[in-house]
């Protein structure tokens, strides 16, 4: 497979820049042009990241130019172009056949049976796929399938009725419409991904180079943060390359884990947490968690609250990048076998497999979604997607900065002040409900703030609640005083709440002598 025709023009432009180039004019929705990544010494192959399935629901913000860029960069780096695939109808083969490489990130929305057909032939006529999925009941955008069902092509405890708990308006939406039970995974690539949830686990449980096809080179430990495994159902055409560490129990389990979490203790019976499969002349990799695949560079709001979310640098963590990257070099790169029983590689057993985790007697833990969602919030119906997230029309509403300015040492034996500064508000906005405080390790309270009425507490703890009026520049400020324990010196934290939600935590030294540094400006992340 080649980079499509369209882009050879660019690419040749671009042969005398020395550095990754990526676009700066960045979509909104699944109607405009997809970011695109290309590479300063192509190598004349291209992948596509799918970004049709609700990759960007809740927390997640799983696309090239967000929290999967350092991901998307770093293949671009070895010169592949990278580009999104955006559309507001079903996929087909056709939009697949001019990529080497199909990478699908966390799907939470379930793939039609056309596109299930779709993604067969593709791979079946050379392509290749990479399915990142994630620890069972990570719904992000709670309309009860999770990306592990979606993988799977069924849902956990409702293979009979895939709408099972919806309500009409979801039953009849668009994109429930052609979804069909099946158990396509496992019936065409000879893997199933399991409903354990396991939480932060550290693996030096890889499997050989030479066994491997060199996937696993420069590779020797694998993180998961809340993640699952996989259970091999056809070792001719699925092999695991990561493992879990042996002799984990219920207490390894994420703490949200709606069943027992752990399956079979850990090791190769608890299934492969990074995996491949060979079916015709393509390829597939699998992996059971987006967190060693994401960056801490969100894009887009969550489009249920709007909120800003928060993600992590898991990508950078222990070896995940260069395995990562192993395996699309090795999805992109055409072999002539078509099972692995062809290869020289040791092959798998049959995975063990609980009774819950057949298709027809998979059983549901909880009834589901997980939480109800906002009554303004439909999944299917981007026009209800809050402002800033993907899919919505409208411009994130600015959010207020604020900061806190002090000492960098605050003495024990003395009243000190604290400025707190909020910024981007609209004038005369009003901000209630703030209260301040300080901490040390562990929760313990140390400071005294002074009431407004210029009375003093008699017991260390929060601030009563107090207000902040922006001037006519949208800016609020307040002077707070405050009373440290004198018992108390080290380490510690000052924090400022808004609602009861955390807004700024940081960090403080308290000493006995009184020191007077220059005030710094202290900015919450």
């Amino acid at each position: 497979m080649k980079i499509p025709n369209k882009f050879i023009a660019i690419i040749t432009m671009l042969l005398c820049v020395n550095i990754v180039s990526v676009s700066t004019t960045y979509a909104e929705g699944l109607d405009d042009p997809a970011p695109e990544i290309v590479p300063t010494q192509p190598n004349g192959q291209s992948v596509l990241f799918d970004n049709m399935h609700a990759q960007t629901a809740g927390q997640a913000d799983w696309v090239i130019d967000g929290a999967f860029s350092d991901f998307a960069e770093g293949i671009a780096s070895r010169g592949y172009y990278v580009t999104e695939l955006r559309k507001t109808t079903p996929f087909t083969w056709q939009d697949l056949q001019n990529y080497d490489v199909f990478i699908i990130p966390e799907a939470n929305i379930p793939f039609k049976k056309s596109e299930q057909d779709a993604m067969i032939a593709y791979v079946e006529n050379g392509g290749s796929i990479f399915f990142i999925s994630d620890h069972y009941n990570a719904d992000r955008n709670k309309n009860r399938w999770d990306s592990s069902e979606v993988m799977n092509g069924y849902r956990r405890g409702a293979y009979t009725d895939p709408t099972k708990g919806m309500s009409v308006s979801e039953k009849n939406s668009n994109a429930m419409q052609g979804i069909a039970s099946t158990d396509w995974l496992s019936d065409n690539f000879g893997i199933r991904f399991r409903y354990n949830a396991l939480g932060d686990i550290k693996t030096t449980a890889v499997v050989n180079a030479q066994d491997t096809f060199n996937i696993t080179t420069g590779v020797s430990t694998v993180t998961m943060h809340a993640g699952s495994t996989l259970a091999i159902t056809n070792p001719q055409q699925a092999k695991g390359i990561v493992h879990m560490p042996n002799g984990l129990t219920t207490t390894h389990k994420w703490g949200p884990s709606v069943d027992q979490g752990v399956y079979h203790g850990g090791g190769i019976a608890e299934g492969a947490y990074a995996a491949i499969a060979k079916l015709g002349a393509g390829k597939a990799a699998f992996i059971g968690d987006s967190s060693p695949v994401e960056d801490a560079t969100p894009k887009y709001r969550n489009e249920e609250t709007g909120k800003i979310k928060k993600t992590y640098d898991g990508f950078t963590d222990a070896d995940n990048g260069t395995l990562l990257l192993n395996m699309v070099d090795w999805l992109a790169n055409q072999e002539d076998y078509q099972s692995f029983m062809e290869t020289n590689i040791s092959r798998d057993t049959v995975s063990p497999q609980l009774a819950i985790e057949e298709p027809l007697h998979s059983t549901e833990p909880q009834q589901e979604p997980w939480s109800n969602p906002l009554p303004t919030y439909r999944w299917y119906e981007a026009t209800s997607f809050a402002a800033g997230s993907f899919g919505s029309s409208e411009l994130p509403i600015a959010e207020p900065l604020y900061r806190l300015l002090h000492n960098a040492i605050m003495a024990n034996h003395t009243t000190e002040t604290v400025t707190v500064k909020i910024e981007g508000l609209q004038p005369n906005q009003m901000i209630t409900d703030i209260t301040l405080g300080a901490y040390i390790t562990g929760g313990q309270q140390i400071a005294k703030v002074q009431n407004i009425n210029g009375s003093w507490p008699t017991s260390y703890g929060y601030s009563t609640p107090f207000s902040m009026l922006a001037n006519a520049q949208g800016v609020a400020t307040k002077q707070i005083n405050m009373q440290f324990n004198p018992n108390i010196t080290g380490q510690a934290n000052l924090r400022l709440r808004q609602n009861k939600n955390n807004v700024v935590t940081q960090a403080i030294t308290i000493s006995v002598a009184k020191q007077r540094e220059a005030i710094q400006d202290k900015v919450a992340n």
